[in-house]
């Protein structure tokens, strides 16, 4: 039985609880400080979790932020102690009312600062292919959004920035190939 836990102290996840648990006691007590101060003069980085969703012909979901110029796809910023993956069904649930059983992690990328974003890693699994029948329920429930689009990946390049656009090229290959690629700025190292 798989829950979506949204209660501290445990995390956020799509693991079974009891697993979780499990895991959480094996591990043994919280670590302490040897040198005091130490954990916290260490870097901050944020993830993510974005799903790389897909119409029967192939065209991929873009999200059309309005907090932001540029298009997007279904996913977010996972919050303190949420898993990335946690995060995109979140995301997506709030976004647009979808609830998807995600699939393989396509693409780890790490994305360096940008203004007032410090670097992060961005994860994007597969969403799978959506059937017309779930496209025409897709409303968007999220005053963040003005709504969504399917659009081919060359036809969102400019309405996209040019490193997600990279990343989203790296996912198309990897649901070919089934793969995981890790990539660092969209570009596969």
């Amino acid at each position: 039985m798989r829950h979506i836990l949204q209660t501290d102290p445990k995390p956020s996840t799509c693991v079974d609880v009891e697993t979780f648990d499990a895991d959480v006691v094996l591990e043994g007590p919280p670590e302490v400080e040897f040198n005091p101060g130490i954990a916290s003069r260490i870097p901050a980085k944020g993830s993510a979790g974005g799903a790389l969703i897909r119409d029967e012909r192939g065209r991929i979901l873009f999200v059309k932020p309005r907090y932001k110029p540029v298009l997007d796809i279904p996913g977010g910023i996972a919050d303190a102690n949420e898993s990335p993956k946690a995060a995109c069904h979140r995301e997506i649930q709030e976004e647009i009312g979808l609830t998807l059983q995600l699939g393989a992690l396509l693409v780890v990328d790490w994305v360096p600062r940008n203004g007032v974003w410090r670097d992060s890693h961005q994860f994007v699994f597969d969403g799978g292919v959506l059937a017309v029948e779930q496209i025409s329920v897709l409303r968007s429930h999220d005053d963040e959004l003005q709504g969504f689009i399917f659009l081919a990946l060359d036809d969102a390049q400019p309405r996209i920035h040019p490193s997600l656009f990279r990343r989203l090229r790296l996912a198309v290959e990897a649901v070919k190939f089934g793969r995981t690629i890790y990539a660092e700025f969209g570009r596969a190292v």
